[in-house]
């Protein structure tokens, strides 16, 4: 009969390998992904921002995006009941770019929280059939962004996933939250290269119009608040019409949150909607963090045992080696600055805390 311990070092191998073979067949796609030829047609885009109350923001956000270098392409603002001088200022700008179109909603006919009711709208006022969304809190950084996430698209792609990193600030905080951001861009789009694509970040996305309406938009989850890119993402990729970009031009930028609590209450209203994915999607997205989870609290017992000790060791720092290695590689594909000594620790800690957020939300679902 096998003793306590035995059972431990079992559990302890099994969740090592699970995540070895994470990090060398799922975040290995990513680490040597070259991308294919872009595409040089220079199709018509329709780049599409929901606003409300975001006048500071739009004032530093929209010209960026109106000078774009890209021959033909036009700006789609909803200006969805702000009460601040959002009007003003999208009515003064229309008389400088031509190719701005500014959609005005004055009354609150969406019944529901969230963006889906003006994005669909937008969506609706859009001229061409490409459509490339970001939110009006973030900057995009150079005039090839459009250009840049157009290329992606090949004969039978109707969906490019784009990076939207943090901004580098100083502090501990504003580290975790940009390892926060690219660990979710290290999963979503490592499976989407291993075609099994399952989310995009509204704030750097693209798609085409024909296919939003194909999919019927928004309805399957429309009276969730969120979800208007990963959920409708979830619903619409395949292992054929999704692609992704990660080329420096293309990323779009925001700034993190400067309180953990806000950050924490952000993180718990996104994770709400995890729980949609189609189920598939779910078990594959608990291999990872169960496996680390597993491995962890293994170790730790076989420590305080005081069993096992060289076992564990080995197993660690293969493990953290594997890991370092991986993290090296992709933090400079996506060029992420200043976290890599520290990623070890940062992932334990997020973790734990999005493990203790999803267990908040279990306990606090709202029908």
């Amino acid at each position: 009969m096998l003793k306590f311990d035995e059972i431990l070092v079992g559990g302890l191998a099994l969740s090592f390998v699970i995540q070895i073979l994470y990090h060398g067949l799922v975040f290995a796609r990513l680490v040597y992904y070259k991308p294919r030829p872009k595409n040089v047609s220079h199709l018509p885009v329709s780049v599409v921002i929901v606003a409300r109350n975001e006048y500071h923001n739009l004032i530093k956000m929209l010209e960026p995006i109106l000078n774009q270098d890209y021959p033909q392409f036009e700006v789609v603002v909803v200006n969805d009941n702000s009460d601040d001088e959002t009007h003003f200022f999208l009515r003064e700008l229309e008389k400088s770019y031509a190719h701005l179109k500014v959609v005005q909603i004055d009354q609150s006919l969406n019944f529901f929280k969230g963006k889906k009711f003006p994005l669909s709208i937008g969506i609706k006022s859009a001229s061409y059939d490409t459509l490339l969304h970001t939110d009006a809190n973030s900057v995009i950084h150079s005039d090839q962004w459009i250009r840049s996430m157009q290329g992606a698209f090949q004969e039978k792609t109707q969906i490019v996933l784009g990076y939207a990193p943090y901004k580098v600030e100083a502090g501990f905080l504003n580290k975790l939250i940009r390892f926060d951001a690219f660990m979710a861009a290290l999963n979503y789009l490592s499976l989407a290269l291993l075609r099994i694509p399952y989310k995009g970040v509204g704030r750097n996305l693209a798609y085409s119009k024909s296919m939003f309406y194909q999919k019927k938009g928004f309805i399957a989850h429309y009276k969730v608040d969120l979800g208007d890119d990963d959920l409708f993402i979830n619903q619409a990729a395949n292992k054929i019409n999704t692609a992704i970009c990660i080329e420096p031009e293309s990323f779009v930028y925001s700034n993190a949150e400067k309180k953990i609590g806000f950050w924490l209450e952000q993180k718990k209203r996104q994770l709400s909607t995890s729980r949609l994915y189609k189920s598939k999607h779910r078990l594959f997205l608990m291999i990872y963090p169960i496996s680390l989870f597993v491995f962890y609290v293994f170790s730790l017992t076989l420590l305080i045992l005081n069993n096992w000790l060289i076992v564990v060791l080995i197993l660690f720092i293969a493990r953290l080696l594997s890991f370092i290695l991986i993290q090296k590689s992709a933090l400079s594909k996506l060029k992420e600055q200043k976290l890599l000594l520290l990623s070890p620790l940062l992932e334990l800690l997020l973790f734990s805390l999005l493990g203790m957020v999803m267990g908040l939300n279990i306990f606090n679902r709202k029908k």
